[in-house]
């Protein structure tokens, strides 16, 4: 049967979507890097550079000999390390114009902010991220030496926990503080094969389930997990073109963020239409940006272990 004339097929002009006014959530990642890096004494004060120049003193090594009477030894000299970092500043923003304000059904303003906040928290974490894992001090499950001898086989498992944690012990590295274990971070992949070790405890039955980190998972051999998928995935890197998976587990002292005055935080920089004077005579654009100014900095190697696997999915 024909449709009528007057049909609501036959009338495109009454067609009209109906937009849903509650906008769909964002799906965004558990950021973890930026929250953890040490802050205390590394911020540099205005006009005094964006380079920090950080010193320890190393660890005098112990006598081989016992003191003989009457002769006074060699003595030793004292040595000192550096670690250098470069503070670099960080931005973006986006413009709109009066008529998508005026006739656009969404509120776009307010959403521009929302979505330049989480551009600007991701962009930060991104570079702490990659700082960090690009330490030297590396652990490939499996016993290679080199991310290309990764296979498939080679999946995180409680074994290499147990062996993660003697490698950190072993270098004398501390638990972070406040936590009472090292801290891990692992892709949702590497949870998956982690997770089905018998010794792993959940956070719901720590002894003390106080200060639990947004998104832990569990506890084991003495490092807390932290899932996100943040840890960087090695597409093809692997043996037979394998993807490898990057972990990270640190201890005191692994590594800082660097500001100056305070400006990692990020600054939420709107103009309002007709504020660019006569570049914008028309009142016409608007932004909506941000701009933060820091850096993250490897301070010891051993305090850091990357551990590169597969996974089973």
């Amino acid at each position: 049967m024909p449709e009528p004339a007057n049909s609501y097929a036959k009338m495109p002009s009454q067609r009209k979507a109906f937009y849903d006014r509650l906008l769909l959530e964002r799906l965004l990642p558990n950021l973890v890097f930026l929250k953890f890096g040490e802050k205390d004494k590394r911020s540099i004060p205005k006009r005094e550079g964006a380079t920090i120049n950080l010193r320890r003193f190393n660890s005098l090594p112990i006598p081989t000999d016992s003191l003989v009477e009457g002769i006074t030894p060699a003595g030793r000299n004292l040595s000192v390390s550096t670690v250098v970092a470069t503070v670099k500043q960080e931005g973006d923003f986006v413009l709109l114009t009066d008529w998508l304000d005026m006739v656009g059904i969404d509120p776009v303003i307010t959403e521009t902010v929302e979505l330049i906040s989480e551009q600007a928290a991701e962009t930060l974490e991104t570079r702490v991220r990659d700082i960090v894992f690009e330490g030297t001090n590396c652990y490939y499950v499996g016993g290679g030496v080199m991310r290309n001898q990764v296979t498939a086989a080679d999946t995180f498992t409680g074994t290499e926990v147990r062996r993660i944690r003697q490698i950190m012990a072993r270098n004398n590295v501390k638990p972070v503080p406040g936590l009472g274990a090292y801290l891990g971070w692992i892709h949702p992949d590497g949870a998956y094969d982690l997770k089905g070790h018998a010794e792993w405890r959940e956070p719901n039955v720590y002894a003390d389930p106080k200060n639990i980190i947004n998104g832990e998972i569990g506890k084991l051999y003495g490092i807390r997990w932290v899932e996100t998928t943040m840890c960087p995935i090695y597409p093809g890197e692997g043996a037979d073109g394998i993807d490898v998976y990057g972990a990270l587990v640190v201890g005191k002292g692994a590594y800082g963020t660097v500001d100056i005055a305070g400006s990692a935080k990020p600054e939420v920089i709107i103009k309002q239409k007709g504020s660019a004077g006569s570049a914008d005579p028309l009142d016409q654009r608007s932004t909506v940006g941000w701009k933060a100014a820091m850096t993250a900095v490897r301070l010891n190697e051993l305090c850091m272990l990357r551990v590169e696997h597969a996974s089973s999915l």
